[in-house]
């Protein structure tokens, strides 16, 4: 039986699992080779192909999460999953399992909390042009509201501490989940970083779960709700601003007329202006009020993650 590579630490392999027949005895074995001694997890999610009996032949724990999304059975995976060290890679054989324990041990040598693995295509089949725009485009949104740390945000490959794990809301469903994961190490301002990795074709007979436009429009959303929860004061102000902009446009015509004749002949444009101007201001009292919330909840998700001891290298 080979040595664990990483004896004083608990690693457990995640693997998200929908109609991945083709590839999944794939992923197991490569990583039961690239990480030996750590626990590979599979969790199937309602897949209608050979799914769970070839991951269980090949030496996977097979658990099932019913509620369809991957979003979905990320959640349920940390809930369940007991470990120091998480490395989550999708069940597709894209991702490149010996790059695993360089992740790994830099995640414990610098203490961080997430290593994303940023995809770097060996195979021009592999990574889609319409994917490659819609990760720059959503990465660049992320990076305008969060501030910019990671060029890969969709990358379904990355390693965890288990502060991070145990204090992940979890509120995705589908594929935005990994924007999810992004967003809340950035938003708790924890020691993360970012590394190259392999990207590799689908096996033959694979295909592809993401949908380019549907994903892509679901993970948009996403960015907006998360830049209205957790950037509240900027989210309602540059609304409010916008209002208050479109109000004085409307406006001055109708004050340099007033100046002129000391009349206001379209009555309901000066009505509508107003109006504006008004939801302009509760837009950015809204904001305010919100922004206070919304700190205020940092602070407890802040120490919910502290409450979690850090994940390290065994003192020599």
């Amino acid at each position: 039986m080979t040595a664990p590579l990483f004896p004083h630490h608990r690693v457990a392999v995640l693997v998200p699992c929908f109609n991945e027949a083709v590839a999944i005895g794939t992923v197991v074995r490569d990583f039961q080779a690239a990480l030996p001694g750590a626990t590979v997890y599979v969790y199937d999610n309602n897949s209608t192909d050979d799914t769970v009996a070839v991951a269980r032949a090949a030496g996977a724990v097979v658990r099932h999460v019913h509620r369809q999304g991957k979003g979905n059975v990320v959640r349920r995976m940390f809930a369940d999953v007991e470990a120091d060290v998480y490395v989550l890679v999708d069940g597709d054989a894209t991702y490149h399992a010996p790059s695993a324990p360089g992740m790994v041990a830099r995640l414990l040598a610098e203490e961080l909390d997430m290593l994303v693995g940023c995809r770097e295509s060996v195979e021009q089949a592999a990574y889609r042009r319409g994917h490659r725009f819609g990760n720059r485009l959503l990465t660049g949104c992320v990076a305008g509201i969060f501030g910019r740390v990671f060029t890969d945000i969709l990358s379904g490959y990355r390693v965890f501490s288990r502060r991070y794990v145990k204090s992940f809301p979890a509120l995705a469903e589908g594929f935005e989940t990994e924007t999810e994961l992004t967003v809340h190490a950035l938003e708790l301002r924890m020691p993360i970083a970012e590394v190259l990795t392999p990207y590799l074709a689908r096996p033959e007979g694979s295909v592809s779960k993401l949908s380019t436009w549907r994903d892509g429009w679901r993970i948009l959303r996403t960015i907006l709700k998360l830049a209205k929860t957790e950037r509240p004061l900027g989210f309602f102000g540059l609304a409010g601003a916008a209002l208050a902009l479109l109000a004085v446009l409307l406006a001055v015509p109708l004050v340099i007329t007033w100046l002129e004749t000391g009349l206001v002949p379209r009555f309901p444009t000066a009505i509508l202006a107003t109006g504006m101007m008004i939801v302009a201001f509760l837009s950015a009292a809204c904001g305010v009020i919100l922004d206070t919330v919304t700190r205020g909840r940092q602070e407890m998700k802040r120490l919910a993650y502290l409450a979690i001891p850090a994940t390290r290298e065994p003192a020599p």
